[in-house]
């Protein structure tokens, strides 16, 4: 019998996907099908769950099937990210006018990232204090008890290495392994890698000006071709998002979430807020904010339901360069910069609430004016360095919990509510990673209006 409904199920998804393939054949906006994807994947995750049973035999696998069509989606988009970073990068920087851009690009794309991670961790202070979070109304079950061991565990990893060695683990001694992905920073030393390729074409062409003239004549054509495999990936954008959302739902511990509801409630209310922080910034450089909204809504819809901030890179470049006119390469760095360093939502937001919310059971006022300034520089600083030990939210959490002398154990607390506030962190990532690309292409007066005004900018995109 349990055959017969995983099959229903597989034939339901078929039928969606029959769908969403109709529809693309219409003609129908890309935006309209992601977010079509992303609705019918929760009404079929909701079925699943009040069907069977989030831990019932025939969720298991049916969820499993589905994972061809949300993981698949999201292992191509993974495969396509140190190709399309490296080239990229190379492309814009022999595309350069001035060498001295690269460096100006850099850090104002640094200090975007790493100053509204700690604007962030003010925000997600103040939420957690509205809401009086406090770590002693959380029973510990076993669950809970085992997720504190295993951070304890990995605190070792985490302290045992200084500011300066997670910075210097960005530093690329074998370019070959990190194209692999094998290293926490992988994509932040391709991007060094490829920056130091570009800036030695731009010495070459001084010089040597043929040669320089047939490697850039290759490093175009291998770009064409990489672009052309992100568009072909990117068409199946709401397909994955389908297959994601559905098994998230599906899976989802509904009793774990009503238990927690109160920090999932703190959590979302400083997601939103931070939010609004980005297009105030956005309207504050003389940007119409709900332009960038209507532009960049596909792009977090992919990461909130993903969960990834590397594997929405791609995405992410193409929306920038092609949707809010935002400069080749500096859309290349902020994406690429962005999964990485100054996370908002997992180095900015979720490691502070941790703090507010442990201190009192240790006797600390987590309101005094020390404690806050001194919780905002350690957000501020291991935003940047938190990558150098493998990046997201527990190491972000392990970092500053253990810089402020917290017990590291009682972020177990959460596991049960950690998909769905990751979803939220997520998206709040790659949303500042644009923020910080536009951002930045503004200050360098490289930004094309005409194209970020253009609300037909995002049914080109569309057209993928």
């Amino acid at each position: 019998m349990d055959t017969f409904f995983i099959l229903l199920n597989i034939v339901i998804m078929l039928a969606i996907i029959g769908l969403l393939f109709y529809m693309q054949k219409k003609h129908v906006s890309f935006t309209k099908r992601v977010f079509t994807g992303l609705g019918l994947g929760i009404v079929l995750g909701a079925f699943l769950q009040i069907a069977y049973a989030a831990d019932s035999e025939v969720v298991n696998v049916t969820t499993d099937w589905y994972n061809i069509a949300g993981r698949g989606y999201v292992s191509l988009l993974m495969m396509i990210v140190i190709p399309l970073v490296m080239v990229s990068i190379i492309q814009s920087i022999i595309n350069l006018e001035k060498s001295a851009d690269l460096g100006k690009m850099s850090a104002w794309i640094l200090a975007f990232l790493v100053g509204t991670a700690m604007i962030a961790a003010l925000v997600g202070i103040t939420s957690a204090s509205i809401f009086d979070l406090n770590a002693d109304q959380i029973e510990m079950g076993q669950a809970e008890q085992d997720r504190g061991l295993a951070l304890e565990e990995r605190l070792g990893e985490v302290k045992d290495l200084s500011t300066p060695e997670k910075i210097l683990s960005f530093i690329p001694s074998n370019p070959f392994l990190d194209m692999t992905g094998q290293r926490a920073t992988s994509t932040i030393a391709v991007v060094i890698f490829s920056v130091f390729i570009g800036v030695a074409v731009l010495g070459v062409r001084r010089k040597k000006p043929e040669e320089a003239t047939r490697f850039i004549n290759g490093v175009n054509a291998i770009y064409a071709v990489v672009m052309r495999m992100v568009t072909l990936i990117l068409r199946l954008t709401p397909y994955g998002i389908l297959g994601l959302m559905a098994n998230t739902v599906a899976t989802t511990d509904v009793a774990g979430i009503l238990e927690l509801g109160k920090f999932v409630g703190a959590s979302y209310v400083a997601l939103l807020a931070m939010f609004v922080i980005h297009l105030l910034l956005i309207s504050l450089f003389g940007l119409n904010p709900m332009t960038f909204v209507k532009k960049v809504l596909p792009v977090l819809g992919f990461a909130f339901t993903s969960r990834s901030s590397a594997g929405t890179i791609p995405l992410n470049i193409q929306t920038q360069r092609n949707s809010l006119g935002v400069h080749e390469g500096i859309a290349n760095m902020s994406a690429s910069f962005g999964a990485t360093i100054g996370q908002n939502g997992c180095a900015g937001i979720y490691p502070a609430m941790l703090a507010v919310m442990i201190a009192p059971s240790q006797g600390i006022d987590p309101l005094t004016p020390g404690f806050i300034i001194q919780l905002v520089l350690i957000i501020g600083i291991s935003s940047f360095g938190v990558a150098g030990v493998g990046g997201g939210a527990t190491f972000a959490a392990l970092i500053v919990l253990s810089s402020m002398n917290l017990p590291v154990a009682l972020a177990g607390l959460l596991i049960s509510v950690e998909p769905l506030i990751d979803m939220g962190r997520t998206a709040l990532n790659v949303n500042d990673a644009m923020v910080t690309g536009t951002l930045t292409s503004k200050v360098m007066k490289k930004l094309n209006i005409k194209r970020y005004n253009d609300p037909t900018a995002v049914e080109k995109e569309a057209s993928l």
